[in-house]
């Protein structure tokens, strides 16, 4: 590509969620990948400012948008409003399957539909929580949406409720309580209509939360996971079937556990899809990809030559 004629691409990094440092660097990585590619790149740290971004997307208007933002805000339909309203295309999935996939608890109702394994739960209040038990322990707080394990509690027998402490959680009076599943967590990135590899996750700690995801160490990946090929391909079906379910464009990574006590696939639960996987160093989508021989600036390209608006 010549450097008159590069596609310029904006590069949505930062945002205010809870999840803003991870997008810093997911959304460098991206940047620099693209710039080493050909393409003329814009870094944009997106703020609570709305005149301000639209500035940023307007002198000049880039030709496509890398949405590099993660949780409340970036990847719950809001900002791909903003995109659609300014006619970007851009990247990863459209404002309703954006929405609807924030939801876990909405998620949950509508694959379940479709046949897929979803752990039993309720929504209730912050103060029903507080409480008492919901469900019988053992079993998982979480909100209602957030992305990265962001918040989530596990409850075990005899605990008390400091884990969810009125100066404590701050995700707002909606609180999604699932049965906790045992067993080993697994998961799945989708890339086009194709399923890339199983990862088996193993933490340091007990807990796959949001430091062991981002913090060197905190977990042990491995591509392809040691598991039973029906198994594997059962997760890759049902990360498929998530995928497409929810209208995910054109990557998406799906978790599940798996109790490998059960027999055959009855082990596998679904726990949720993320529209916007990482791309930080530690990030399971991309390692995925390496796996298969797409390298990282590959798959950045793959993603942005996808961009579009979808209304």
């Amino acid at each position: 590509m010549g450097e008159t004629n590069a596609k310029h691409v904006a590069v949505l990094m930062g945002g205010w969620s809870a999840e803003r440092e991870v997008s810093l660097v997911s959304g460098s990585n991206i940047a620099t990948a693209l710039e080493d590619k050909g393409y003329r790149v814009t870094r944009v740290d997106v703020k609570r400012d709305l005149p301000s971004l639209i500035a940023a997307l307007s002198h000049p208007r880039p030709d496509a948008v890398f949405n590099a933002l993660h949780g409340r805000g970036g990847e719950d339909g809001l900002i791909q409003g903003v995109l659609e309203y300014l006619g970007l295309p851009y990247t990863h999935s459209s404002v309703k399957s954006s929405a609807i996939a924030m939801d876990k608890e909405m998620t949950k109702r509508l694959l379940a539909t479709a046949g897929m394994p979803v752990a039993d739960g309720v929504v209730a209040t912050k103060d029903q929580v507080l409480a008492g038990h919901v469900l019988p322990p053992p079993y998982v707080v979480k909100p209602v949406d957030e992305g990265s394990s962001v918040g989530v509690r596990i409850v075990k027998v005899g605990d008390n409720f400091t884990v969810l402490a009125e100066d404590a959680w701050v995700y707002g009076d909606k609180v999604l309580v699932e049965q906790f599943v045992p067993g080993r967590e697994l998961t799945v990135g989708i890339m086009g209509d194709e399923a890339l590899a199983v990862t088996e996750i193993v933490p340091t700690q007990n807990f796959f939360d949001y430091t062991a995801k981002y913090t060197d160490g905190g977990a042990t990946h491995i591509c392809p996971a040691q598991i039973p090929a029906e198994v594997a391909a059962e997760a890759k079906r049902l990360a498929l079937l998530a995928h497409r379910v929810l209208g995910c464009e054109p990557v998406s990574r799906s978790d599940f556990r798996w109790d490998d006590s059960k027999p055959g696939v009855s082990g596998l639960c679904f726990l949720e899809t993320n529209t916007q996987p990482g791309f930080t160093p530690l990030s399971l989508l991309p390692e995925q990809a390496a796996a298969r021989g797409i390298a990282y600036a590959d798959l950045c390209a793959w993603i942005v030559e996808r961009a579009r608006c979808h209304v």
